[in-house]
């Protein structure tokens, strides 16, 4: 969680994927209600997962972002008290459909986040939504099958409740929120390639040794 692997920087290898987002989303409109979500629609190489079935693979999602400190020393104690707003992500389910993924979001951002953590709640995470949720960086992986993880695609970013959201008059939403996002897949099986079929889908040169 955070630390910097020598062996892994150093290597180079098709069956690890790692996308990189940059972006801003704002949270809430100016009568504090929540106004913006983004979904990410991944470039998962679905053939080639599909194809690998139960081959266990690793999904990593780690987001950061900047908050704005409360100016108030009153009430750090409570809850969204102290960050001007909150961001959470998740990831569409393998049985869920865009539509269903969509609304379930949307659902726990207008109940300020709540807790994910539902009894049909995705229970491969290691963390879990309930413990990944500290600070303004979150960090979680996911262990399952490369046929599992092929339908699950789609991630998405939404806001949780701050004191942007209650004191109206300094509510800076409409400068945006800035974040990152880095999302990860990563095989045991060095033999899978994973790397050029996202490569070709986005345009990546791809450089070609002739004898």
């Amino acid at each position: 969680m955070g630390v910097p692997s020598l062996e892994r920087a150093r290597r180079s290898a098709t069956d690890s994927l790692t996308l990189i987002v940059q972006d801003s989303i704002e949270p809430f409109d100016e009568e504090g209600k929540m106004k913006e979500m983004y979904l990410h629609d991944l470039p998962w190489p679905i053939g080639v997962l599909s194809e690998m079935g139960e081959t266990p693979v690793t999904l990593r999602v780690t987001l950061s972002y900047f908050i704005e400190p409360n100016p108030s020393r009153r009430g750090w104690r409570q809850r969204f008290r102290y960050a001007s707003h909150g961001l959470r992500f998740d990831v569409r389910r393998p049985t869920e459909s865009t539509d269903e993924f969509r609304r379930r979001v949307n659902r726990l951002a207008r109940e300020d986040g709540g807790n994910l953590g539902t009894p049909e709640s995705d229970d491969q995470w290691f963390f879990g939504p309930e413990y990944r949720v500290s600070g303004s960086l979150h960090s979680d992986f996911w262990r399952g099958t490369a046929a599992d993880l092929a339908r699950r695609g789609l991630l998405a970013v939404f806001p949780v409740s701050g004191w942007w959201k209650d004191l109206k008059d300094r509510n800076h939403s409409e400068r945006g929120a800035v974040y990152s996002l880095v999302v990860s897949i990563e095989t045991e099986d060095q033999t899978v390639d994973l790397w050029t079929p996202v490569a070709t889908e986005v345009g990546i040169p791809i450089a070609i040794e002739y004898d």
